[in-house]
Parts: structure tokens; sequence; C-alpha cells
């Protein structure tokens, strides 16, 4: 999967040489692997526990909104621990 951010690509890059990959090269791939790992564990969150792996035709609004509402709760659900640690006795 590519991404495009502007004028790169942003894509993990093997530059090797020698076998070795170039440490710049290694901290941007970590960087955007951060990225890709917390984007792509809210995505299996929604499909998983919120069940919007297929989306009917419904009109753009209702998706729009189903989508929002839904990404709001997963927030809340990736959040759970954390709130519920903050709770006054």
């Amino acid at each position: 999967m590519n991404i495009v951010l502007g004028d790169t690509l942003a894509t993990n890059r093997r530059n090797r040489h020698r076998g070795v990959v170039d440490e710049v090269e290694r901290a941007k791939n970590r960087t955007k692997s951060k990225v890709r790992a917390r984007v792509e564990h809210a995505i299996g969150i929604i499909k998983q526990v919120f069940g919007f792996a297929k989306v009917r035709y419904r009109g753009l609004n209702k998706n729009l909104h189903r989508l929002l509402v839904t990404c709001a709760l997963a927030n809340l659900f990736m959040a759970r621990r954390h709130l519920l640690r903050c709770q006054p006795a």
C-alpha cells in the first residue's frame, strides 16, 4: 500500500548498501511504521468491534454520520482503561 504525502511516497524503503540499511532511512521507516500501527489499530477496532466492515448504500450523509460516530466510539473504546482509571472514587 502506497500513501502519497505531498511530493513523497510514504512507504517503508529498503535502501541497502552491502546489506545494511542506512540509519537515516531506518529512522524514517520507524516513524512511518509508528503512524501506520496506530492508524491500523483504530481501523481494526472500527471493523471488528463496531461492525463497519461493509457499508450499505444509504446515502452519503447517513454513511458519513455513521462513520463519524463510529470513529468517536472507537476513540472512547481505545481510551477506556485510561478513562476508568481517572474516575474519582
